[in-house]
């Protein structure tokens, strides 16, 4: 049954802590099952990257390859899979998402390639391309308005903390035990994943009488025949699309999310250039100082509910992206070692301030028949960033230097702040006239 009960006017409580949130028991399992999916993803990509790096040789631009054929099909599917997501059950698609990545995780025991690896971990992402929107359904679902912001933080916090310990857990792993016992743990841990979500029991309330009222504003389809369905799926990729085009706040949020993507796609390639040539450093000072990253991505979403609790969505975008820039200045204009680590920091600190509060608008202010569409398409335009990022990285930092590029992006978030403030902030209410 979902919690979100309407709130009566005026009458506004006070944000919910993790803690309290993790009461809600749906909630405590969605997020079990995402520390234990998260954690294997994490030793399957290490091993696939330490299997091409140090037995097939893969040079720089292949490893880079794999990553955005991990993301890719994320970017481009992510749209037409929110209107399956949107039709479909809650639970049933989650539970197959699991057990079709399990399966096809097992494949990678069969990989020797270069192009074996690429497809599979591709094949994986298209299912997680259905993963995703479902999953922010059903937080949505069983979580009231007021705990979203903890919900979502609880969500990040696993992704984050996985980016501080996974890689260390990951490589005594796959040094005791190898590749093999990596990519079971992986399938392993989509399978408890799903079976933990079995357990659950997730709905939509009225959704079919949401979806009617969306169906009676949209131009009426032919019944029957293939042509028919495409047209159906296509109207309702646009209703999700307008609804984003036409939300100004949560149009903007998309767009910071996605500039600050865009700015790591970037960042994670040109870092490691960072340290040896500006810097002067070496491997052990670039694995701590990427590390920062992960650490203030981690204390980003824990401060938030206690520093940033009363603060709105918007703000704490704002904040965040402001917060990236100082980041990226302090890289280009200190080339100095602890300047380095304070930027990374708080560059971490600044990108927990714009995911959390990005998903939570976007939670709150869609309506529950459009979410799958709208989560999806989010998801579409963020992975989007991050992989133009990772393309365009190399080519800008080659012509104009690695510096100069992190000057760049700091411009390019200074510019969304200021079309944020003029063109997207919501305008205040007109008294009514006499």
């Amino acid at each position: 049954m979902s919690t979100n009960a309407t709130i009566p006017a005026g009458t506004a409580p006070a944000p919910l802590t993790m803690a309290e949130v993790l009461r809600v028991p749906v909630m405590r399992r969605l997020w079990y099952a995402q520390l234990v999916s998260t954690f294997g993803d994490f030793l399957a990509l290490f091993a696939v990257i330490n299997f091409l790096t140090f037995h097939l040789n893969a040079n720089a631009e292949q490893v880079t390859s794999l990553q955005i054929a991990y993301m890719g099909p994320i970017a481009v599917l992510g749209v037409l899979a929110g209107v399956f997501v949107d039709r479909w059950s809650l639970k049933p698609t989650l539970v197959a998402s699991d057990i079709a990545r399990a399966c096809l995780c097992l494949l990678l025991l069969v990989a020797h390639s270069t192009m074996q690896f690429y497809a599979i971990m591709a094949a994986i992402s298209v299912v997680s391309s259905f993963f995703g929107p479902a999953q922010g359904v059903a937080i949505r679902s069983v979580v009231p308005m007021h705990g979203l912001r903890s919900a979502n933080s609880l969500m990040q916090q696993v992704m984050f903390g996985m980016r501080i310990v996974g890689p260390p857990l990951a490589g005594i792993m796959y040094t005791v035990l190898g590749a093999r016992a990596c990519y079971i743990g992986d399938s392993i841990s989509f399978v408890c994943s799903g079976l933990l979500i079995a357990s659950l029991a997730i709905s939509r309330p009225a959704l079919k009488a949401m979806e009617a009222k969306l169906d009676e504003t949209s131009p009426q389809q032919p019944k029957g025949g293939i042509a028919a369905g495409l047209a159906t799926i296509w109207t309702d990729m646009k209703q999700g699309i307008s609804f984003i085009v036409h939300h100004a706040g949560l149009l903007f949020v998309i767009l910071a999310f996605a500039a600050g993507m865009f700015v790591l796609g970037c960042f994670g390639p040109l870092i490691a250039v960072y340290v040896r040539d500006n810097l002067h450093e070496s491997t052990k000072t670039y694995s701590i100082i990427s590390a920062m990253i992960g650490v203030g991505m981690f204390l980003g979403v824990n401060l938030l509910n206690t520093v940033g609790k009363k603060l709105k969505n918007t703000t704490l975008v704002y904040s965040g992206l402001g917060g990236i820039g100082v980041g990226l200045c302090l890289l280009a204009g200190l080339p100095h070692l602890w300047a380095a680590i304070v930027a990374n920091l708080t560059i971490g600190l600044a990108v927990g301030c714009i995911v959390v509060p990005a998903t939570t608008l976007m939670q709150q202010e869609t309506p529950p028949a459009l979410m799958g569409r709208v989560g999806s398409t989010m998801m579409s335009v963020v992975f989007g960033a991050q992989i133009l990022g990772l393309i365009l990285s190399g080519q800008m930092a080659n012509r104009l230097g690695v510096r100069l590029v992190f000057e760049y992006c700091a411009i390019l978030l200074v510019i969304l702040i200021a079309v944020g403030k003029l063109f997207m902030e919501p305008k205040p209410a007109q008294p009514s006239q006499p």
